[in-house]
C-alpha cells in the first residue's frame, strides 16, 4: 500500500547559516527541484554559474540581488519574484542580506 507523507518548505530553517544551504527535494533525468537556504552569501569574486540546464527560481523569503556578465544586468528580488534563467546564461548572486534568511525554490529542467 502506498504512504502519503507531507512535508513543509519552511521546516528546517536554521538561525546560523555559514554555508549556503542545497536541500534536494526530487530529481529525475530531466528536472531537479531544490530549496536553497543563504543569510549572507553571495557567489565568489569574479566567479558565475555556467549552468547546463535552464533555472527557474522564485524567492520565497528574503531579498537577492543576481547579475547576468553578457549583456550585463542586475535584477532585485523580493518576495514572490521568479525569474528564468537560460541553460549558459552566466550569473551569480551580487547580494543577500546578512540578517535574515533568503529562501529560494529553484527548478532545474
Amino acid at each position: 500500500m502506498l504512504e502519503y507523507k507531507t512535508n513543509n518548505f519552511f521546516d528546517f530553517l536554521p538561525h546560523e547559516v555559514p554555508e549556503e544551504i542545497f536541500e534536494c527535494l526530487i530529481e529525475s533525468k530531466s528536472i531537479k527541484i531544490e530549496k536553497i537556504i543563504s543569510k549572507g552569501q553571495i557567489t565568489a569574486d569574479n566567479a558565475y554559474y555556467n549552468q547546463d540546464q535552464n533555472e527557474w527560481i522564485i524567492l520565497l523569503q528574503g531579498e537577492a540581488i543576481i547579475s547576468f556578465k553578457d549583456p550585463f544586468k542586475e535584477i532585485s528580488m523580493n518576495v514572490g519574484d521568479y525569474l528564468l534563467i537560460p541553460a549558459h546564461q552566466l550569473h551569480r548572486v551580487e547580494w543577500t542580506p546578512t540578517d535574515k534568511i533568503t529562501l529560494w525554490l529553484a527548478i532545474h529542467f
